[in-house]
């Protein structure tokens, strides 16, 4: 099947497997055909409201055959898709919209009404609610009113389009708009379905955000090869588990913050799902306690660590024949992919030496939407490689990582989050692990603190996904044996509940270093007023 746009990917099952699976939510399945029949009509609705080659259109939907059916109609007339995660405030919302300066919003009714009490951006020309009200306002127009048999317009299309604009979580100040290709988009597909080994019987479970790169590939994928995507919209792990039984799943990929506590549950209640035939994950390192875990509770399956950037889609998988020997590495380049790890000043690195995850290929995107600065400090020419690929650019991931001996790549830190103490310069990942391997802990964060004799300091902050608090002298004396004493932290932090996740449900690390930073400057004020 040659696909060369987002569009080709469903016009060709519906041409080639009409009758064939494409999605399923709880008891409900559409057909590939089914499905372009409904991106088909809804494609003409936008063009009738003024989509054309090229616009930005929002949509804001919780994960629903809507959410699927707006991106492809969407792409179907050459406009390009902004997914923004559900979870997303209004005032995220906001920036997202006014960034984009996408004229179309389509969401649901709750955040239609939202949106219009506190003053509907003047950009947007219509708002397209998924339900059966809203408000009265002329701008806010009901999906199911809009209905037009006419075929939507022929908008030509080349790969070398912009598909869609994906927006990071915002780690480093407000998001910033990823711009991708129909090209990035399809070729991300073809990278992961050929070393996932995926195929037309395939049952994938999507857990994750379709505005998550690793969501997205998961329903690019099925598509590329006619499978079926069984959408996921609790993200609860007993809901998870109850899908993955009664749907017969024989896929999953998800992020460490839903897989730890979906293994743990399956250990505490001594439950198997023989039945998956992979496991992946991506956006974080797993815990080794959850790594050693995972070929019980998914005895049949192959297991997949993988690496990636929104702005690189995934750069490295560890096959799964080499997942015990090399349990924890981020592997070695996907199909298609070139990567190189570099010293800033020295160059190419040898083995076991320590730079920058430099990426090559054509997974890298377009850009920073509105953003060329930004673009050119991400994505440009490595002058150490230039005897090798001329000048050709590259994606700088910011991540610090290693080739062992046998070329296999190892994640240290990102750059800007090394703890340096006295003359250590310590991994907060590495922190993390040691603290995951106690059993004690369910959300770890480390993170540096100034220190007049040692410079940094280790701080971190834990919780429990239980309600059972964490005993932190327990863990502090974990951490005294199990660490070398410049890395044992200073102090543990005990944070209240769960800890905050981002959009693509990572842990959002920033917002809690923030807080505890705050928690320790006011502490340190008290202190200072009280003659501490």
């Amino acid at each position: 099947m040659f696909c060369f746009t987002f569009w080709d990917l469903l016009s060709a099952n519906a041409n080639e497997r009409p009758d064939s699976p494409a999605l399923t939510l709880r008891e409900e399945t559409l057909t590939y055909a089914q499905l372009q029949r409904a991106a088909d009509q809804f494609a003409r609705s936008l063009s009738d409201l003024g989509v054309r080659k090229g616009d930005r259109v929002c949509t804001h939907l919780r994960k629903s055959f809507e959410e699927v059916i707006a991106a492809f109609a969407i792409s179907r007339i050459g406009g390009v898709f902004v997914n923004v995660n559900h979870q997303l405030t209004l005032r995220q919302l906001r920036h997202v919209i006014e960034n984009s300066q996408s004229r179309i919003l389509i969401t649901d009714p709750l955040k239609a009404n939202a949106l219009a009490n506190e003053g509907t951006p003047e950009q947007l020309q219509h708002i397209v609610i998924s339900g059966d009200s809203g408000p009265s306002e002329p701008r806010y127009v009901l999906w199911a009113q809009l209905s037009n048999p006419s075929p939507p317009p022929f908008v030509r299309l080349i790969d070398s389009d912009l598909c869609a604009i994906l927006y990071t979580s915002g780690s480093t100040g407000k998001p910033k708009g990823v711009m991708l290709s129909h090209r990035n988009v399809v070729q991300s597909a073809m990278a992961s379905a050929t070393h996932l080994e995926n195929k037309r019987s395939d049952r994938i479970i999507s857990v994750l955000s379709l505005s998550f790169d690793f969501g997205l590939v998961q329903l690019t994928s099925m598509f590329l090869t006619g499978g079926t995507l069984v959408l996921q919209p609790v993200q609860l792990p007993a809901e998870i588990l109850k899908t993955i039984r009664s749907r017969s799943i024989t896929g999953i990929a998800m992020v460490p913050t839903m897989w730890i506590p979906l293994i743990k549950l399956m250990e505490d209640n001594g439950i198997t799902c023989p039945g998956v035939e992979y496991v992946a994950n991506s956006g974080g390192m797993l815990p080794r306690r959850a790594l050693r875990a995972w070929p019980t509770v998914f005895p049949n399956a192959r297991h997949y660590l993988m690496y990636g950037m929104t702005e690189g889609f995934r750069s490295s998988y560890l096959p799964p024949e080499d997942f015990e020997r090399k349990l924890g590495s981020i592997g070695k380049p996907l199909p298609n992919v070139e990567l190189f790890v570099v010293d800033p000043q020295n160059g190419l690195c040898e083995p076991n030496e320590h730079g920058e995850l430099l990426h090559r290929g054509g997974l890298i995107s377009l850009g920073y939407w509105n953003a060329p600065e930004a673009t050119s400090e991400k994505i440009k020419v490595c002058t150490h490689l230039r005897p090798l690929i001329g000048d050709e650019k590259v994606l700088y991931s910011g991540d610090t990582v290693y080739q062992d001996d046998e070329g296999y790549l190892w994640f240290v830190s990102r750059n800007t989050e090394f703890i340096k103490c006295s003359d250590y310069r310590i991994s907060p990942t590495e922190v993390e692990d040691v603290i995951f391997e106690s059993g004690l802990v369910s959300d770890v964060v480390a993170f540096g603190v100034a220190d007049e004799a040692l410079g940094q300091v280790v701080h971190v902050v834990v919780s429990r996904a239980s309600e059972i608090n964490v005993d932190v002298q327990q863990l502090l004396q974990f951490c005294k044996t199990a660490m070398p004493n410049y890395m044992v932290p200073r102090r543990i932090h005990a944070w209240p509940s769960v800890m905050p996740r981002t959009g693509n449900g990572k842990v959002d690390r920033p917002s809690v270093i923030s807080a505890l930073r705050e928690q320790i400057a006011t502490e340190r004020h008290v202190s200072e007023s009280h003659g501490g």
